[in-house]
């Protein structure tokens, strides 16, 4: 199988909620066979006698407690998964569709939870057939189904604890913000350092992540030089989003016939059918085939996280913005939003986003893959919750705190854009509080929007 399909199919099945069910049935049919043996062996042994064993259940009794752990099974399964299209529904009505698959449907405690339902009703129903064709009660495999039925039960008071406090507005932003933490170390490994960055004539720069190759700084000007390309290889099939690249590979065959290839979009983009995928420069282009390349790119219709660093800010943002919505009108969620965008930010200033490119073994420039540079980050940080909840004492008091922290721990190089947004914080402040005690109010940095200290520190 080639690698964009296989890792399609496993970004697929990591937000598929029917996976660990279904493992459950298979191990179901398994385990349940080997506990037959293992009962008939005991009972052979003298372990333990069929009428007096364990619980000494007759035939009808027998049957009376499986029907129980199933129905009880059964109950439980039915109301999870009603419940969890309830919580889907809520959670992308209030906060944002965007974390249904990145992290509802992706929580292993749900899915495991499930898996248990399933396999104590299985169990409990090939049990309850038992009955039907054997003589003697199976005493062992009764022992172990009312097992699993207490432990469905446990598990059902332990999964509505567990999905109230996952439905929490502090919870959701929290799973989003560790997300994106863990992608930002991966995609930039290396720290920045204090120097003068000169910008580029377009809007993306250039981060390599360290998945075995060596990546050294490069300057901005190779990267304009290259000129025109020799050879352009285009997306074919279907429109759809970068989900991930393979740049391992990618590096190899580009040492292999001794090129560079340059990927247009970055992960995340829309590639229509027939934009350019790949840009190669120099050796022998012809070397490769389309499809070997193409091959290395995965695609999907919607973004996931795992080489996105961006889209967490995106979907922090979203909830955000859908708080400060009329019809909401929740600013303290957004304020939470902004708590997770502050952790998220200074990860990112402290760390080298501009002019690099990945190098083989021996020092050679063999892949350019572009990512959000440190502007990005800190529009889509700011502008739009600035925009929509500047007339809200808590935003403004927040994103005042946050612009200040960040200055205070951040290298100097990445101050200028921070006093810029600053500076657009306090004119929007000033459009929308006509009171000067209101304005005076508004000025004021708070970490907590209103009530708390101003200069709070934010944990990495």
């Amino acid at each position: 199988m080639a690698w964009n399909r296989w890792y399609s199919l496993m970004s697929y099945l990591r937000s598929s909620l029917w996976v660990v069910p279904v493992i459950a049935l298979m191990a179901q049919l398994v385990l349940k066979r080997l506990s037959e043996h293992l009962g008939g062996w005991m009972v052979r042994q003298g372990y333990y006698d069929l009428k007096t064993g364990f619980y000494g259940l007759s035939a009808l009794e027998a049957h009376a407690t499986l029907d129980r752990v199933f129905t009880l099974s059964l109950s439980c399964l039915v109301f999870t998964f009603g419940s969890l299209l309830v919580a889907i529904q809520v959670a992308g009505g209030q906060y944002t569709p965007r974390i249904i698959a990145t992290t509802l449907l992706r929580d292993n405690v749900i899915r495991n939870i499930v898996g248990l339902f399933v396999f104590t009703g299985l169990w409990s129903n090939r049990t309850m057939l038992q009955l039907g064709y054997e003589a003697d009660v199976p005493q062992f495999q009764i022992f172990i189904a009312i097992l699993l039925g207490l432990a469905a039960l446990i598990a059902f008071i332990i999964l509505i604890d567990y999905s109230a406090k996952l439905l929490r507005p502090v919870r959701l932003v929290g799973r989003v913000g560790e997300h994106g933490i863990k992608v930002i170390r991966e995609i930039y490994p290396n720290p920045t350092q204090n120097v003068t960055v000169t910008a580029l004539p377009t809007h993306k720069h250039w981060s390599l992540p360290s998945w075995g190759s060596r990546v050294t700084a490069a300057t901005p000007a190779t990267a304009v030089k290259r000129g025109t390309p020799d050879r352009v290889i285009s997306h074919q099939g279907r429109s759809a989003i970068v989900l991930a690249v393979n740049l391992k590979r990618l590096v190899s065959e580009a040492q292999r016939i001794d090129t560079i290839i340059e990927f247009v979009p970055q992960v995340g983009d829309f590639v229509s059918v027939e934009e350019p995928l790949f840009y190669m420069y120099g050796g022998n282009t012809g070397a490769i085939a389309d499809r070997e390349l193409r091959a290395l790119v995965a695609f999907g219709s919607e973004r996931t996280i795992e080489q996105d660093p961006i889209f967490s800010f995106r979907i922090e943002v979203d909830i955000a913005l859908k708080a400060l919505s009329p019809a909401i009108n929740d600013p303290t969620t957004a304020v939470l939003a902004i708590d997770q965008l502050h952790r998220l930010l200074r990860q990112v200033g402290g760390r080298s986003l501009h002019g690099q490119e990945i190098r083989d073994s021996e020092g050679q420039p063999r892949v350019v893959f572009r990512t959000p540079n440190w502007d990005d980050y800190v529009h889509i940080t700011f502008r739009e919750i600035r925009y929509c909840g500047a007339n809200s004492f808590q935003i403004v008091r927040r994103l005042r705190a946050m612009i200040e922290n960040l200055l205070e721990f951040l290298p100097e190089h990445r101050h200028p854009a921070l006093h810029e947004e600053l500076k657009l914080l306090d004119r929007a402040i000033t459009r929308e509080h006509v009171f000067p005690e209101d304005l005076a109010l508004a000025r004021i940095p708070d970490s907590q929007g209103i009530g708390g200290s101003s200069g709070a520190t934010v944990d990495n």
